[in-house]
């Protein structure tokens, strides 16, 4: 499970449970950062890539995973997909906004070089559970927050919701996919 903006200011690793929590540590003094909750069974097959490193290296690092890996990438892209036809294949048919922003055309073409696929737009569900964030003015919804996915994987995710009745204190919502047993 990965956690956006989370406020702990040391980082690295800490049981929690079944589970394992990961998250890089930033030297603001403000920490707002993604962390992940790993089973401890499966903790071996994760290997969480630092943002700053991500961010400036994407494809590079991307192509240094092993073929049969399966690669989940999820956050916040700032990333508007439209509804544009061409994009399809990759976004699905559940585009919340019409014109894709920068970032969205950006997060598509990175996808569709690495044969991923944004998978919080497969699912059919009412707007609300389409938003990921409000924005500063508490008027303007947008779905900005994705789940990216291997292609030939992407069919073990059975559902994405976004819940924005979850008190996480952010201007985020919770994003939560299931994944079929195939993971389990």
């Amino acid at each position: 499970m990965g956690v956006k903006e989370v406020r702990w200011d040391k980082g690295g690793t800490v049981r929690a449970g079944d589970c394992n929590f990961f998250m890089e540590k930033e030297t603001k003094i403000i920490n707002w950062n993604t962390g992940f909750f790993v089973h401890h069974r499966i903790v071996s097959a994760f290997k969480i890539i630092p943002k700053t490193v991500f961010t400036r290296n994407k494809s590079r690092i991307f192509c240094h995973f092993p073929k049969y890996h399966i690669k989940i990438l999820l956050g916040d892209f700032n990333a508007k997909e439209g509804s544009e036809n061409i994009f399809k294949p990759t976004i699905g048919n559940e585009s919340l906004h019409k014109d894709s922003n920068d970032n969205g055309l950006r997060t598509v073409n990175f996808a569709t070089s690495k044969s991923l696929a944004v998978t919080s737009k497969i699912f059919s569900h009412r707007n609300i559970h389409k938003y990921t964030r409000t924005s500063a003015d508490g008027k303007t919804l947008n779905r900005i927050d994705h789940i990216l996915m291997d292609r030939r994987w992407h069919a073990s995710i059975l559902d994405i919701l976004g819940f924005c009745g979850a008190d996480c204190d952010t201007d985020h919502y919770l994003v939560v996919a299931k994944l079929g047993k195939d993971w389990q």
